[in-house]
């Protein structure tokens, strides 16, 4: 699919037309994906948008409005569609565009793609309706959706030779992507209890009297919410603190693009802490403003150098 011409890396046209099919669903559907991932050189942005591309599939079959059987024969197609890539039997002129650029990603950089195949493990949790009724319980969840999201983003970051602890690289974007997916949960718990899908540890909500749930634009009777959201927020900030020892190991692009995506959602999870309530009246989120600034600090590599003074 690719080859080397005069030392530098030659595109097929039909491999090109799959990397700009998946950059398209991207630019469409994963605004804070992509002010990370702009911020990369081509190969390795093109890369992150297949990445991207198959995780969409998985999600949107996992919350489109498909029976449940045929959502489990939908995502056993996917995960037949990854093994051919795994395999090396994806050609070129084959007619999945997603298919095709994630074979040549492949191909390009050291990703284990054994990640995806936990993403499609984290969808069929869902779609058996588990509950968590312990932080470690849902760590389970959350390293499946994105920890390994993580994982995969690092096999196309790679570590800078030399690199002090990069033999920890990988946990540590493991654990940013729990910090991530925690945050995530925070913001969509109103919209998750409208689709009968509760993530929080059931002893938290306990904890706090929130066992009722969140059907409603406010907190269930005599429930302590404001108490569980910053249980909750205290628990993802240290997540993020121990996630972003990652940024010192990468080159200066790919920190950049990673501290722009992280930084986004910490921004986010702070605002639900200002704000705890405003979850359950709508979709928290951060003006397209100060998702610029966020990158261009990331671009300036003010993160990176935080984090590696804290790691001194």
């Amino acid at each position: 699919m690719s080859r080397i011409v005069d030392g530098s890396a030659h595109t097929s046209a039909p491999v090109l037309a799959a990397y700009r099919y998946c950059e398209t669903v991207t630019g469409q559907q994963a605004r804070n994906f992509a002010y990370g991932i702009r911020l990369l050189p081509q190969e390795k942005r093109q890369a992150m948008s297949a990445l991207y591309a198959f995780s969409r599939r998985v999600d949107d079959i996992g919350d489109g409005d498909l029976d449940p059987a045929t959502k489990r024969v939908r995502l056993e197609e996917t995960r037949a569609m990854l093994g051919r890539v795994r395999d090396g039997e994806v050609s070129e002129d084959d007619t999945d565009p997603v298919a095709v650029a994630l074979a040549d990603a492949a191909r390009r950089f050291p990703i284990p793609l054994g990640g995806l195949d936990e993403l499609i493990d984290g969808v069929q949790m869902d779609l058996r309706g588990e509950t968590y009724e312990s932080w470690d319980d849902l760590k389970v969840y959350c390293r499946c959706v994105a920890g390994g999201i993580g994982r995969l983003s690092l096999g196309v970051f790679g570590t800078v030779p030399g690199a002090r602890d990069a033999e920890h690289a990988s946990s540590y974007a493991d654990t940013l992507g729990l910090a991530l997916q925690l945050t995530n949960i925070l913001r969509d718990v109103r919209e998750d209890a409208g689709n009968g899908r509760t993530y929080l540890p059931a002893e938290d909500l306990a904890k706090f009297g929130c066992s009722a749930g969140f059907s409603q634009p406010v907190p269930p009777a005599g429930a302590d919410f404001a108490g569980l959201v910053h249980h909750e927020v205290r628990r993802a900030r240290a997540l993020f603190a121990e996630g972003y020892r990652l940024l010192p190991m990468l080159d200066r692009r790919s920190g950049a693009c990673v501290a722009a995506m992280a930084g986004i959602y910490r921004r986010l999870l702070e605002r639900i802490a200002a704000d705890p309530e405003a979850v359950l009246r709508g979709r928290v989120s951060l003006p397209g403003r100060e998702k610029a600034y966020v990158a261009l600090r990331g671009l300036a590599g003010l993160d990176t150098r935080h984090a590696a003074r804290g790691r001194a």
